[in-house]
């Protein structure tokens, strides 16, 4: 009865966890999908409220330049990736979720405004690239089988994003800077919080073990005692 009680809440636990998980993620790309919605729709442009680097006004913008996208094919491939990948953070990694995501905004932006061309760049990629080198690296580096199941999910995934790491062309639309500057920030965060957040079992069996052979010498000792007792009780 015990032990049904204890895997029902186990249940509860997991489910509140999910939704969680789920929930931050959602209300972030709503409001990304709201902001272009409304910047299309009443003829703004909002480009100027992403990086243009080394321009001193806009280092600031690496917290807008997220929520900022070209067209509908630059908005979906990012909040769809973006979702997945916010949402497999959240739910693996819940304790550091929320330090992993403000640090990749502020790491990566910072990187772009320092290496980037002379260009406005905009969008959620370097995040996204930043979640990807994390939850790889992480995986790899925690020897956890989960987070390494996750890790080899990830690759499957958006190993293909790789590519998009250095420039292709002379004039190139993508800001593979952006793409570079996520995936530096992302493995950094993997090896610098590689002591926080979930860890691999440790073996209990070792110590289960230990404990038997002192109770097993505890006992023989006993036993040792009671045949000289009751030899020096016989002299007697």
């Amino acid at each position: 009865m015990l032990k049904n009680f204890k895997s029902m809440d186990s249940v509860d636990q997991d489910k509140k966890k999910m939704y969680y998980a789920v929930f931050f993620p959602i209300i972030i790309c709503l409001f990304v999908l709201l902001v272009f919605v409304f910047e299309r729709g009443m003829g703004f442009d909002f480009r100027e409220a992403g990086i243009f680097p080394r321009e001193p006004r806009t280092l600031v913008n690496i917290f807008s330049m997220p929520f900022i996208h070209s067209d509908w094919t630059h908005l979906l491939n990012n909040i769809l990736s973006f979702f997945v990948l916010c949402t497999s953070l959240y739910y693996f990694y819940s304790e550091m979720a929320n330090k992993i995501l403000v640090l990749s905004v502020i790491i990566s932006g910072l990187l772009l405004w320092v290496i980037g061309r002379d260009a406005w760049h905009i969008g959620l990629s370097g995040i996204v690239y930043s979640f990807i080198f994390f939850l790889f690296f992480s995986g790899i580096v925690r020897k956890h089988v989960p987070l390494i199941a996750i890790a080899l999910v990830v690759v499957f995934l958006y190993g293909n994003n790789v590519w998009h790491l250095f420039p292709w062309q002379k004039v190139d639309p993508i800001s593979w800077e952006g793409h570079l500057a996520g995936a530096v920030s992302g493995t950094l965060l993997a090896v610098i919080y590689r002591k926080q957040g979930p860890q691999k079992p440790v073996k209990i069996w070792e110590e289960e073990e230990e404990e038997e052979d002192v109770n097993e010498e505890t006992r023989e000792n006993t036993f040792e005692n009671g045949i000289e007792n009751e030899q020096n009780l016989n002299r007697e």
